[in-house]
């Protein structure tokens, strides 16, 4: 019987672990590898490149920049706080500068918590009002009926809820209720197809909420809703084990871990999910610094919803700067640019250096004359706003596709193309 009960608790023990999601840890030198990504963009210091997703994923990571965390910080502080608070040092620029999004606005209150900071005193007070009527003017365009959707996006919507929340700070029921109610009718989120950032995204918001009880009369909702949004994610899963694709597995991970369904299943999609990622990495897939900075988290164990209580004294290892290689041989390769969205339509073949981005590619096109693009910074990158003089309108954008008609998975400044590839620029509404 002795060895019987020991088997039976054997069993048991692992149908326990097969529903929990845990991420055994990665080697050191990939993850310090993809921490040295972000490094350079650390020293891009004016507004329309300031990232706080950086500081907050080195925070919650088991890598540090040293003193060149403290200085980005001081540096986000003193932009965030003249751009947002009308505190410009040179006055007669003030009103040109752009203010930060809404999603910009919460990373900030994340990289302040992950600092260990609460936003507080006069300052402090008016940002959380500025997010406060961000929210308050997306819910007013969701309506009170559900009919329309927000300026910006749902994931913005679940991250300003997200930045409020680790701050201790309560929002209105009916702010959290139209959250709740999207992710309750998915097709809120859909835009042709199951957004995972979006979800994993509003999963974070609703986890926080739960651990803080900041909305009790919501509490019931909440938890059926934490309990949806990992089940979609898990249905979302790839049968190379991505989430959604590669670049919103990492969000996806931050929500799942230490999540425990039983019956789901929940560790096998999670070690399927880490073996994708590492294969990932060692192929050098991640160079967005946005999703970098969701990943780093992962390695080690943490999320966002851990910026509730972070740990400030975590031992991280100092990152060191990457040895620059420069290729020997400049290997030129073709392109083939084509937009025919525009009239008439374009198409034409460019010439650049291997490895080269697609952003690389506009820009030669544009030196070639007959072809002209506007971009704008997001913290994701640039993004298209207009090509050949036709602007994206209020519910359109410029999508990027590899011939004959695979959407990219990255932006501008992350794909390269390779010989032969035919990209193609389309204006789609969504």
């Amino acid at each position: 019987m002795g060895h019987l009960g020991a088997l039976l608790f054997l069993l048991g023990s692992l149908g326990a672990l097969a529903d929990i999601c845990e991420i055994p840890e990665v080697d050191r030198k990939l993850v310090e590898r993809l921490g040295q990504r972000l490094l350079p963009w650390m020293d891009w210091l004016s507004l329309d490149h300031l990232n706080p997703s950086i500081y907050v994923g080195l925070r919650l990571s088991s890598v540090q920049a040293g003193a060149r965390e403290a200085f980005y910080l001081h540096i986000l502080k003193l932009n965030y706080q003249q751009s947002l608070l009308g505190l410009a040092i040179n006055d007669d620029n003030s009103n040109n500068k752009a203010k930060p999004s809404m999603g910009q606005l919460a990373l900030y209150l994340l990289a302040l918590r992950a600092n260990c900071e609460f936003v507080g005193g006069h300052k402090g007070d008016r940002l959380v009002s500025q997010l406060k009527r961000f929210l308050e003017d997306e819910k007013r365009a969701i309506g009170p009926h559900h009919k329309g959707h927000p300026h910006t996006s749902y994931y913005q919507y679940g991250l300003g809820i997200l930045a409020l929340c680790v701050h201790q700070k309560r929002l209105h029921d009916s702010v959290v209720g139209r959250l709740l109610y999207a992710v309750e009718h998915s097709h809120r989120l859909r835009h042709g197809h199951l957004s995972v950032d979006t979800v994993a995204m509003a999963g974070l918001a609703f986890t926080c909420l739960e651990h803080s009880n900041l909305n009790p009369n919501q509490r019931h909702r909440i938890t059926v809703a934490i309990r949806t949004t990992r089940e979609k994610i898990l249905k979302a899963q790839t049968p190379e084990g991505h989430f959604g694709n590669v670049y919103s597995t990492p969000l996806a991970l931050q929500l799942l871990m230490n999540s425990f369904m039983p019956g789901a299943k929940l560790g096998t999609a999670c070690l399927k999910a880490r073996a994708a990622l590492l294969a990932s990495m060692q192929d050098g897939a991640f160079k967005n610094v946005l999703v970098i900075s969701q990943l780093l988290p992962v390695l080690n164990g943490k999320s966002y919803v851990d910026l509730i209580s972070p740990d400030c004294g975590a031992p991280r290892v100092l990152l060191q700067p990457a040895l620059e290689t420069t290729s020997q041989t400049q290997e030129l390769i073709s392109v083939m640019l084509k937009v025919p969205s525009v009239l008439p339509p374009y198409r034409h073949p460019i010439s650049v250096s291997a490895g080269s981005s697609l952003e690389d590619v506009l820009k030669k096109a544009r030196e070639l004359a007959g072809f002209t693009y506007d971009t704008q910074n997001s913290l994701s990158g640039p993004y298209l706003t207009s090509v050949m003089g036709k602007e994206a309108g209020a519910r359109e954008f410029w999508q990027l596709l590899r011939a004959p008609d695979t959407p990219l998975l990255q932006g501008i400044a992350d794909y390269a193309p390779k010989d032969g590839e035919t990209i193609e620029l389309r204006l789609v509404s969504w």
